[in-house]
């Protein structure tokens, strides 16, 4: 019973009998690996987590990527709606200009009319109230401002953008139900 208890457990197989190898100090300048084989099974664990932050940090840019076209699309749209309401905008102050009936300052009737949801009105003389209630005339809108032209010119008008005729007097319908819904002879 001289034996120690490391020989004991050795002779059992409980555990493997351990050589030690002389390092050989050339290889480490060499980049040689004097980890034990252990640590080298370790390895394909750490390459898989690796692969898998690099799936991650694809996922990412893949995402911000797709982001940002999102962004580029929705700012290209903005920018072709921007320019098509200047083109509009444009087309109308052209087809105004020497269109526009004058009204003199010292009119004295009211029509008024809807637009946006708010009641509205311009100021006009008998003749030109009377011209706008048969539809001879309509109500454009041109920066905030309304103003009284031809009704060819608010037909064209109403094809540049539908929401810059006001007011526009169908001549067929009959009085009653006008287009405004505010019969002809309302003083208010």
């Amino acid at each position: 019973m001289s034996d120690s208890l490391r020989e004991q457990l050795l002779k059992a197989g409980f555990a493997p009998a351990r050589v030690d190898k002389p390092r050989d100090r050339g290889a480490r300048g060499q980049g040689g690996n004097d980890r034990p084989a252990a640590n080298r099974a370790t390895k394909p664990v750490r390459k898989e987590t690796r692969g898998e932050e690099f799936d991650l940090a694809r996922a990412y840019a893949v995402r911000a990527q797709a982001e940002k076209s999102e962004r580029d699309q929705a700012q290209r749209e903005a920018q072709r709606q921007a320019q098509e309401r200047r083109e509009r905008k444009r087309k109308l102050q052209e087809l105004l200009a020497g269109n526009v009936v004058v009204v003199a300052a010292d009119a004295e009737q009211v029509r008024h009319f809807e637009h946006a949801g708010k009641i509205r009105r311009i100021h006009l003389d008998a003749a030109q109230l009377a011209a706008l209630n048969k539809g001879e005339l309509g109500v454009v809108v041109q920066a905030g401002r309304f103003l009284l032209v031809p009704r060819g010119t608010a037909l064209r008008a109403r094809e540049i953008a539908q929401d810059a005729v006001a007011l526009l007097v169908d001549p067929e319908a009959p009085a009653e139900t006008a287009d405004d819904g505010v019969p002809d002879d309302l003083m208010w």
